[in-house]
């Protein structure tokens, strides 16, 4: 069996190889790599011990040591950061003039730009563990929310592929919130605009779109989409307003659909479960759905009806 493969595979080698010539999905084999995702991923890992110390990496470290902990663990994101902005702007740089630029200038400032927002992030993730442990009666304490809520995890990613988001960086806040969204179930696309104490309760199958604004203290629970209405334009729709707004105080629970660029749920809405809402609601309504008939049926009885 071993021998015929052998036979079969160079044919296989080639015809695979040739279609890759063919179509290389925009990537250069030149000297522009692109980011590489475990790279990311170590990133991702760093960040978390570096915004939660004492719950991930080394714990119970005294005032005069956490000061080096941090900074060594914020050299390694730096560098490692560094690197990975480099590559994907050498990327976008050759997909769009087909040679890399010396870029490594604008990737510097966009370290230390970034890296002066930290304690911005470390902030509003602060009221985002706050609403949890309000929102959340099975929650003893902070601590467990830290440790394992989904919802908090695919925040704290988002909080900060949001900033290298609006840094322009291309792919890497992408690849963050995708391994966001395979760890945790929920999708949030980095472009999107999110307010402080935001929480998601449950939250697997969340989906918040790339141009979703999203004001203070809202709650939404799991399998809610915020959602654009249609995406038959493709490319054509880029860069315009596709998704909704939700104002302050608002309230979505399971299942509900919220679509469209045009679409604004006003301040202190409480939106019931499976609704589908296309159009913009006033502040302070309360939306539900009539309650549906249920039908009961003794399972003793043999005289099923057609639709069972």
């Amino acid at each position: 069996m071993k021998e015929s493969f052998e036979k079969q595979l160079k044919g296989l080698v080639e015809e695979i190889n040739d279609r890759h010539s063919r179509f290389r999905y925009n990537n250069s084999d030149g000297p522009c790599a692109l980011p590489n995702r475990n790279s990311i991923i170590t990133m991702i890992n760093d960040f978390r011990i570096l915004l939660f110390p004492n719950y991930f990496g080394q714990q119970n470290l005294g005032n005069t040591s956490m000061e080096y902990y941090i900074g060594s663990v914020m050299l390694d994101i730096y560098e490692n950061l560094y690197k990975q902005i480099v590559c994907a702007l050498e990327h976008q740089s050759v997909k769009a003039r087909g040679t890399c630029g010396d870029i490594e200038e604008q990737a510097t400032d966009i370290c230390l730009e970034f890296s002066g927002r930290i304690p911005a992030v470390m902030e509003i993730l602060e009221t985002d563990v706050q609403a949890a442990y309000d929102g959340d009666p099975a929650a003893g304490d902070k601590d467990v929310i830290i440790f394992s809520y989904p919802g908090l995890f695919a925040l704290f990613v988002y909080r900060l592929a949001h900033e290298l988001y609006l840094l322009n960086v291309p792919l890497i806040p992408r690849i963050m919130t995708e391994y966001a969204h395979s760890r945790t179930g929920i999708d949030i696309n980095p472009g999107a605009s999110i307010g402080k104490y935001f929480f998601m309760d449950h939250g697997t199958g969340i989906v918040i779109g790339e141009t979703s604004v999203i004001g203070d203290y809202v709650t939404i629970y799991q399998g809610v989409t915020i959602g654009a209405l249609s995406t038959r334009g493709g490319q054509q729709l880029k860069g315009k307003k596709r998704h909704p707004t939700i104002e302050d105080n608002v309230v979505i629970y399971s299942g509900a659909s919220i679509l469209g660029g045009e679409t604004i749920i006003g301040k202190d809405v409480v939106i019931g479960s499976n609704v589908f809402i296309t159009k913009s609601i006033p502040p302070g309504t309360r939306v539900s759905l009539k309650n549906q008939e249920l039908l009961y049926q003794d399972r003793s009885v043999r005289e099923f009806n057609s639709d069972f």
